[in-house]
């Protein structure tokens, strides 16, 4: 993977946190969303996801003097998959859809999207430490 393509999957996955959030929550203003689980989704949590979004964009030209900053954010995707995992084992997303076709799409792809940059994320901070090491070495 090159650094362009780095720099470039930082961003989307700044914009995705951002746009999926504003668009699916309709702005802050979806109240079967909001409601859904509110205490991972409720307005705190939305615009918390949007500003991970705003930090993983701050850093994709300066990712490599951040490897543990890029860790961390592996570890938030990590918890947020967790949690996605629970909730779609105890909920019945088509009930969601029911009240909400966007709150339904947000909470079916939300895990996935985030195991993704996960994976991400993780493949540069072990990238990174790879490099340090080699120049260490």
């Amino acid at each position: 993977m090159t650094d362009k393509m780095i720099h470039k999957g930082f961003i989307i996955a700044g914009l995705s946190n951002i746009l999926g959030v504003i668009i699916c929550s309709k702005a802050l203003t979806n109240d079967v969303m909001l409601a859904t689980q509110p205490d991972v989704m409720g307005y705190f949590g939305l615009i918390s996801i949007i500003l991970w979004g705003l930090a993983y964009i701050s850093v994709c030209k300066s990712y490599n003097q951040a490897r543990w900053l890029v860790g961390v954010f592996a570890i938030e995707k990590l918890v947020y998959v967790i949690v996605w995992l629970a909730f779609i084992t105890s909920h019945s997303l088509s009930a969601i859809y029911e009240q909400d076709v966007l709150a339904g799409a947000f909470y079916t792809i939300y895990g996935a999207n985030d195991f993704i940059f996960m994976l991400f994320f993780s493949f540069v901070f072990l990238r990174l430490g790879h490099v340090q090491t080699k120049t260490l070495g």
